[in-house]
């Protein structure tokens, strides 16, 4: 019986240790919460009956029986030092140039690759594994001195209690940061509520508290999660880099954070980043920045570290603003390709200075699962320069019986039918003639970055849309003083300069034509290339999906999109109509890359320009037949600096690179 016993008992233990690396490393949870909680049961019972068969790293061990008397402190082998702060993205390229002196390189050496890592919201703590077994787990402390919290570390579901090795080191220290996710403080605190508790007031607060309880059982009832991010020595793993490590976490069991990526450049790092924080509403944890690190082990060695931090890594951080208020409803917008996003209407807060009455809430998904209501207590964050966002719903504070928010089922605008994404994401208005898609498509085709018709405004668009004047790009083209004049705020002059205005676009070109039409994935840049290679409208309306994956830069699901457009009724229709318009649809020939004053060039703006903004000056080098890139290289033939120019013309002066002013720019382009 015993035997049988055990082979059960290490089979459930193999299971469940599975399922918690599915869990918390992979994010592929493969069973429902109570199949997992009824394998538990089971081991508990067998081991219950059979005491001479519970181990330390048993996953029913994780709670201990008795609270200690006090937390002991713990001396670091290596010292865990705090991070310096960076706050944008020149104090990034700084900390970078000086990365580099220090490193000293010369043309033989390996380049500096960057690491960019999400920095969560949560508290450093130490894990010492022994023969892979969990032995200590720590705080940071003072850096040098930690404290003891090995009793409350062992209840975090995340952290294994064994790694998953064959051949574990004899020692090794992972240091990563105890968070608890926004989910499970919203049912953390509808359980205090319930227990006439007072809530808690925020993720990192409750984090930091529960981590140093000195009774465990107490730490378990709060549900904390672990992410790896480093390590004390690598020396003892044969890694040689921060990716390397995180693989090896990984594959040792150790959850670490997503979006973690590896760059040859900061330039594309910081870009990344920059776009990485208009999609923070995606997480269900908190974070306050990025950490930037040097990736290669051997280079972190070379620099070193002062006495508060290491040289190799830097925190890039954000402002981020909370506050919290009343949802007083939802409603729906639509944009110019359809999608329908709801939109959270606020009862007035100040956030960052301003009074925040709207918050996006993003997609249908996301409504679900925050479970956001109407008449709920929502906590509103504000990052960087990024829109509000919801955060939370602080549901201990839900009063009555509040409806689930039902997305809708027809367009608020049209009532048409609405149709989910094949990934499921979003929902959308499929009619093209939907007014709320023509004027957004409208405002987009009028502004600055496309055909750039000065004077049509978003309440003219508004008016020419109602009153079913325009409804397509080439209605624009038909419109006469006359018809405009009985506008409201439209007098003589004013319709008189929009009807020329508009007359001018007709002779935009090519480029901005792509641009100007919504085509999903084009924008400035895939339209110039585009172009390039199909000069005309009707070279690039033949060109097959083949074909068009083949343009350099171009991959398979932009050329499906563009193939899609082209061959579909809407595309078909609006090219005969630009066309009747009398719009040009080519490229020019003084404008063809392969004769342009700029063909085989690469240029770099950087700083502010009078005549141009950053996207017109790219599109201007485009034009010319150049190419126009992100940061400053060997390769690099001209860097265009204007006002405020920062460490892109200090690279550029380091690397001899030749620097242009704006008037000097404008007479290359022109072939001077």
């Amino acid at each position: 019986m015993t035997a049988s016993a055990a082979d059960r008992v290490r089979r459930l233990r193999e299971r469940i240790r599975h399922l918690d690396r599915l869990y918390y490393v992979e994010a592929a949870p493969e069973v429902t919460d109570l199949e997992y909680d009824r394998l538990v049961a089971e081991l508990r019972s067998l081991e219950a009956r059979h005491p001479e068969l519970v181990t330390t790293d048993s996953p029913t061990q994780r709670v201990g029986d008795e609270p200690i008397d006090s937390l002991r402190p713990v001396r670091h082998r290596v010292p865990m030092l705090s991070i310096d702060n960076a706050y944008d993205a020149e104090e990034i390229a700084a900390w970078g140039r000086r990365v580099e002196k220090l490193l000293d390189l010369d043309a033989t050496a390996d380049p500096v690759e960057w690491v960019l890592e999400l920095k969560i919201d949560g508290v450093a703590v130490s894990l010492t594994y022994e023969h892979g077994l969990l032995a200590l787990g720590a705080t940071r402390g003072n850096g040098v001195v930690g404290d003891d919290i090995t009793h409350n570390v062992r209840t975090i579901p995340g952290v294994p209690l064994r790694l998953e090795l064959d051949d574990p080191p004899a020692t090794v220290e992972i240091r990563g940061e105890v968070y608890m996710a926004n989910s499970d403080l919203v049912t953390l605190n509808e359980r205090q509520a319930s227990a006439g508790l007072a809530p808690f007031a925020n993720t990192r607060n409750v984090a930091a508290g529960s981590i140093r309880l000195l009774d465990p059982r107490e730490c378990a009832a709060r549900p904390l999660r672990f992410l790896c991010h480093g390590i004390g020595d690598a020396a003892a793993l044969g890694v040689t880099s921060q990716a390397d490590l995180l693989t090896w976490a990984q594959r040792a069991g150790l959850p670490i954070a997503p979006h973690t990526d590896v760059f040859r450049s900061l330039d594309a790092l910081v870009e990344r980043g920059t776009e990485r924080i208009e999609q923070l509403h995606t997480l269900d944890f908190e974070v306050d920045g990025f950490v930037v690190k040097v990736n290669a082990f051997s280079q972190q060695v070379r620099l070193g570290a002062t006495a508060k931090s290491p040289r190799w890594a830097i925190a890039w951080k954000f402002e981020k603003f909370e506050a919290t208020t009343r949802l007083a409803g939802i409603r729906v917008q639509v944009g110019r390709g359809g999608t329908v996003t709801p939109v959270a209407d606020l009862e007035p807060v100040e956030l960052a200075g301003t009074i925040v009455r709207r918050a996006s809430l993003h997609n249908a998904d996301e409504v679900a699962r925050k479970d956001v209501r109407v008449g709920d207590v929502l906590v509103v964050e504000k990052a960087g320069k990024v829109i509000p966002h919801v955060v939370r719903v602080e549901k201990h504070l839900r009063t009555g019986r509040l409806p689930a928010w039902q997305p809708p089922t027809h367009c608020p605008e049209c009532d048409t039918a609405l149709v989910r994404d094949p990934d499921g994401v979003f929902i959308r208005c499929p009619n093209v003639d939907c007014p709320a898609r023509c004027r957004e498509r409208l405002r987009f085709f009028a502004s600055r970055g496309a055909m750039d018709i000065e004077g049509l405004g978003d309440k003219l668009v508004e008016q020419l849309v109602a009153t079913g004047l325009v409804t397509t790009y080439a209605d624009l083209y038909a419109l006469t003083p006359e018809r405009l004049e009985p506008l409201e705020r439209m007098g003589r002059k004013s319709a008189e300069a929009l009807v020329q205005q508009i007359a001018a676009s007709r002779d935009r070109g090519l480029v901005r034509v792509l641009n100007a039409l919504g085509i999903r994935h084009v924008g400035p840049r895939v339209a110039s290339l585009l172009a390039r290679r199909f000069p005309s409208i009707e070279s690039l309306a033949d060109a097959s999906e083949e074909e068009l994956a083949a343009t350099p830069e171009i991959g398979p699901v932009i050329a499906r999109s563009v193939r899609e457009w082209f061959s579909g009724d809407e595309g078909r229709r609006t090219v005969r109509g630009l066309r009747a318009a009398g719009v040009r649809l080519d490229v020019p020939d003084a404008e063809r890359g392969r004769d342009g004053p700029l063909t085989g060039r690469t240029l770099v703006v950087t700083g502010t320009l009078e005549g141009y903004s950053r996207e017109e000056a790219e599109e201007a080098i485009r034009q010319a037949g150049g190419r126009a890139a992100g940061s400053v290289s060997k390769k690099t033939d001209y860097l265009v600096a204007g006002a405020e120019a920062g460490s892109k013309l200090d690279k550029a002066r380091t690397l001899g690179v030749p620097v242009l002013d704006e008037a000097a720019f404008t007479r290359l382009l022109r072939g001077g």
